[in-house]
């Protein structure tokens, strides 16, 4: 697997899709939880999409209750939680592992190509990966980094 367009992933109704859908936009690849401190980083997901989706960025969004399982049982749940309480727009896929033997392989690819401060692991909810038109991993952000922080890495790549 050389880029992201290589992976195949689970849409929230259990439908397997191929991320070449995507090929030729940058992407910000997010691992999200509903019930996390960092949960409002929604809002500035959707307000990053929304800005610049005509220009061709896309945000995909993976539950995981990895972490202090912050994450509903149900995925209808999710997804209608996302969609009240924030007005998420962009897609929200099934929920997955990204650490672990049952970490999705599109993590364990993110992750190699862009391993964290001290490790390659994910350590928590919303580490966010940003990638380029070509499908390469291009920067990684911590769970910490608001969205809004992320601009100017968008900007320059839609430029």
């Amino acid at each position: 697997m050389t880029s992201v367009y290589d992976f195949k992933v689970k849409k929230a109704d259990g439908e397997i899709v191929s991320l070449k859908q995507f090929e030729g936009k940058p992407l910000i690849i997010v691992n999200t939880a509903s019930k996390c401190g960092f949960t409002p980083q929604f809002a500035g997901l959707q307000a990053l999409y929304e800005k610049y989706k005509k220009e061709g960025l896309t945000v995909l969004g993976f539950p995981c209750a990895q972490f202090g399982n912050q994450e509903f049982q149900s995925i209808d749940e999710t997804t209608t939680f996302c969609e009240v309480n924030y007005g998420v727009t962009f897609p929200i896929f099934a929920k997955i592992d990204v650490n672990g033997e049952k970490a999705d392989p599109l993590f364990t690819f993110l992750t190699k190509e862009k391993k964290g401060l001290l490790s390659d692991k994910i350590k928590w909810n919303f580490t966010k990966f940003l990638v380029d038109q070509n499908g390469r991993v291009v920067k990684r952000y911590a769970p910490q980094t608001a969205p809004e922080k992320l601009e100017e890495d968008v900007k320059q790549l839609l430029s």
